[in-house]
């Protein structure tokens, strides 16, 4: 059977949901996937990103990542999106490009794909739950198989969320845990459209 392709498609200010990104990238290419990782483009003005350091050095430390397209929808069997919360919602810069996803959408490009979500806030209780369940809205309007980590496996009562990886960015980087949490939720999507694949197949 042919590989899983899987879309990883995130927007990252400042790093935090760009390294839940690339551990989900890792656990994705563990379970013998094909992927994409892609950042959505940025939206906010010079002066915003250049007023914060680690904004601008984000920037440019990501620029060899290849911005999200349609295509990359449309290719995907899974995809997984990463975002910061804003005021318990998904960042502006991610709803922009899925605002985008009408024609795939309308022509049925979007349905019986495998999503899951992962997210960051600032504070432990920031509306990462919210961020994440907003992004299940979407999935719902497309028709996918919203595939959630759960409590599959032991780093998953460590990290606490069953919903879809998420860590505390006013903590610090993401740990052992988060990132571990994230190459299991992204196994955990893979392992799930390969069995779909394969029902389909048969």
């Amino acid at each position: 059977m042919e590989p899983v392709n899987t879309a990883i498609i995130y927007y990252s200010a400042t790093g935090t949901v760009h390294a839940l990104a690339q551990a989900a990238a890792e656990g994705a290419e563990k379970a013998g996937a094909r992927v994409r990782l892609r950042r959505a483009a940025e939206t906010a003005p010079p002066e915003a990103i250049s007023a914060r350091p680690e904004w601008t050095r984000h920037r440019q430390e990501t620029a060899d990542v290849a911005e999200a397209s349609l295509d990359d929808l449309a290719w995907a069997d899974a995809v997984l999106f990463g975002t910061p919360t804003r005021f318990g919602n998904p960042a502006s810069q991610l709803r922009a490009f899925i605002d985008t996803t009408g024609g795939l959408w309308f022509h049925g490009k979007l349905a019986d794909k495998v999503y899951s979500a992962f997210t960051a806030s600032n504070t432990a209780h920031g509306g990462q739950e919210s961020t994440l369940l907003a992004l299940g809205n979407t999935f719902y309007h497309w028709g996918g198989i919203i595939v959630p980590p759960g409590y599959t496996d032991p780093v998953q009562f460590q990290s606490g969320n069953p919903y879809g990886t998420s860590h505390v960015a006013g903590d610090g980087p993401p740990g052992e845990v988060a990132l571990q949490a994230a190459r299991h939720q992204a196994r955990r999507v893979v392992d799930t459209a390969a069995a779909l694949k394969a029902g389909r197949a048969a």
